[in-house]
């Protein structure tokens, strides 16, 4: 992998450093590398020529963190998120991972059918309602806690007027 064509802005000795930086998340500079490069690269292919799976499976919720503190390139963290979220699965030991809960699961199933009367995809929900098309689907699966504002967001857009909290 050219690694020069992600870090167009470092000079030469740093150029040669970052492969052995994105190899060590306990180096310093390893998030701000590791950010830069994810913000850039769409081929995970080609990130994990320099950088480990283990070591971004390990270091993704550093490197998360420091992602929403910078706020920017939105789509490209939620595309990692999601090949995270993947190697997790591969991997069969997903952390913090419990039962959603019923209320949650219920609330989910409404909005997905209100969504599927209405011929919109997740895609199509998220951008009226102005949240993230991985959000809608978490939120359908019952695996997001919503905040009351993003629901009412939701439920506006698709024209809900009444949602169980309970389910039968």
């Amino acid at each position: 992998m050219s690694i020069h064509k992600y870090f167009w802005g470092l000079n030469p000795k740093a150029l040669r450093d970052t492969p052995r930086i994105l190899k060590n998340p306990d180096h310093p500079l390893f998030v701000e590398r590791a950010y830069t490069l994810l913000s850039r690269c769409d081929a995970p292919r080609e990130l994990f020529r320099v950088m480990p799976k283990k070591t971004f499976i390990s270091a993704w919720p550093k490197i998360r963190r420091h992602w929403i503190r910078m706020g920017t390139h939105e789509d490209f963290r939620a595309w990692w998120e999601t090949i995270y979220e993947q190697l997790l699965g591969d991997q069969k030991t997903r952390p913090n991972q419990g039962t959603p809960a019923p209320t949650l699961v219920s609330i989910g199933n409404q909005i997905r059918s209100e969504r599927l009367k209405l011929g919109w995809n997740q895609s199509d929900l998220a951008r009226r309602a102005r949240v993230r098309q991985p959000d809608v689907s978490a939120i359908e699966k019952g695996k997001k806690n919503a905040t009351l504002e993003t629901m009412l967001r939701i439920c506006k857009v698709a024209g809900i007027r009444n949602i169980k909290l309970f389910p039968e």
